[in-house]
């Protein structure tokens, strides 16, 4: 009965995510290159970071079926009513996917305590834009994770799928399943001020209270959990390096979440924090900041991908140098940025399973796409870069068989730049074409 309940459950999720079907519609996208991937079945909990078998093919034809790619090939039959869109002169790539975005925490603040001078209806119009901005810089999907004011991220989703407002698709977590004064509370106030039920909405000190949130944000329709194992850099009070959460809770968490069909992801910087979410289940470990080599050898042998925001830095250290980021927080990130990066080559080197997620929000919305040029300056292939932003990132996801490459029957998330991406990752910083489920939003 509980599988029954269980795939009941994510029918009714896929229902809520998708957007109205539009009458039958036909795109023909000519390009001189596109990119596609076989994902290697054979060994599922094996899958390292190294290239898998994947084809670039050149003078292709993509037919598109409503919201669905029909067919790819060179010889196909156009149909007469089908609108032409010549991409003859870019190369054209699955949409990216940014694994770590935080799209619903209103206009860019670096001082979390903000949160506290607007409404959620104010966070909740901010976002509108940080949405609109991401797709049309590439990214047609995202996995946001989490927001300090409880449940706007589930209202954003639901706004983007009924055609209110344009963005992503989104999968989102809801809220931050978190420890009293942990890593995802919200802290700096005075400790008489008590906060409102929406922000500290996922706040659990035991297994039995960590099961309890979660059944809550089910409830609400979340798509995936965010636990945080570890301090934070960019929380008040925090220590990027101490541990949180126990095992037993870590693990209630991944064991409940998965009775709803949920996967989990933990934010983590601290070794025991990123080897405890590991041996806990978790489908990937944010930022994994000061993993070690046992942490890497966990990450294999689990098939945990590790999510690592290796661009960021750059936008933490300016901010230090403008003044504008609280004092706090540089000091919790003092050589963390390097020493994240000089983990981030280990891991690929080691061939550990790696996704794409830039903790969207940290660096202005848009600018995701700047992460690329850094995963190959620290050890990546461009083809394993773009791949962590499509294939890899769609694995993460559980959603292989819907997007994450250009494959009849997945949906039609196609983007075009001008030059090669193989040759200058760069290209990827600015995305000229975006088709989002079959429908243009950047050409």
């Amino acid at each position: 009965m509980r599988k029954n309940d269980q795939d009941a459950r994510k029918e009714k999720r896929t229902d809520r995510r998708e957007r109205p079907r539009i009458p039958a519609n036909f795109f023909c996208l000519l390009g001189p290159v596109s990119f596609r991937h076989r994902p290697n079945h054979r060994h599922p909990r094996r899958q390292t970071n190294r290239p898998r078998l994947r084809r670039v093919l050149t003078g292709q034809t993509i037919l598109i079926r409503d919201n669905k790619v029909e067919a790819v090939g060179n010889k196909l039959t156009i149909p007469s009513n089908a609108k032409i869109i010549d991409l003859t002169k870019m190369t054209v790539l699955p949409g990216l996917i940014d694994c770590h975005t935080h799209l619903a925490d209103g206009t860019r603040d670096s001082e979390p305590i903000g949160v506290f001078r607007k409404t959620a209806a104010e966070l909740a119009l901010e976002s509108v834009p940080n949405a609109q901005v991401t797709l049309e810089s590439g990214f047609t999907t995202v996995r946001d994770v989490g927001t300090y004011r409880a449940l706007g991220d589930i209202a954003l989703r639901d706004a983007i799928n009924r055609g209110d407002i344009i963005g992503p698709r989104m999968y989102v977590a809801g809220a931050y399943v978190t420890i009293t004064g942990g890593a995802g509370a919200d802290t700096g106030l005075a400790p008489d001020i008590t906060l409102p039920w929406d922000m500290h909405y996922g706040e659990a000190n035991s297994p039995w209270e960590v099961r309890q949130v979660i059944r809550k944000l089910a409830h609400d329709g979340v798509d995936h959990i965010k636990v945080l194992s570890s301090g934070a850099v960019l929380t008040h009070g925090s220590n990027p390096k101490s541990q949180e959460f126990t095992l037993e809770e870590l693990q209630a968490a991944v064991d409940e979440a998965s009775h709803f069909g949920l996967r989990v992801e933990s934010h983590a910087h601290s070794p025991e924090g990123i080897k405890n979410a590991i041996r806990a289940g978790v489908a990937s470990v944010e930022h994994a900041t000061m993993i070690d080599d046992e942490g890497i050898a966990l990450a294999k042998q689990h098939g945990t991908y590790l999510d690592m925001d290796i661009y960021d830095e750059e936008c933490i250290q300016e901010e230090g140098k403008n003044g504008s980021m609280p004092k706090d927080f540089l000091e919790h990130d003092a050589a963390l940025g390097q020493i994240q990066r000089d983990n981030f080559r280990k891991a690929v080197a080691a061939g550990a399973k790696m996704s794409f997620g830039t903790d969207a929000g940290v660096c202005p919305y848009g600018t995701s796409g700047k992460q690329f040029a850094f995963m190959v300056k620290y050890g990546m292939t461009p083809m394993q870069a773009i791949q962590a932003a499509t294939s890899n990132a769609a694995d993460l996801l559980g959603h292989s068989n819907e997007f994450g490459s250009i494959k009849p029957g997945k949906y039609a998330d196609i983007i075009a730049v001008t030059g090669d991406p193989l040759t200058d990752i760069r290209t990827l910083e600015t995305v000229q074409f975006v088709m989002k489920d079959g429908k243009i939003y950047k050409q």
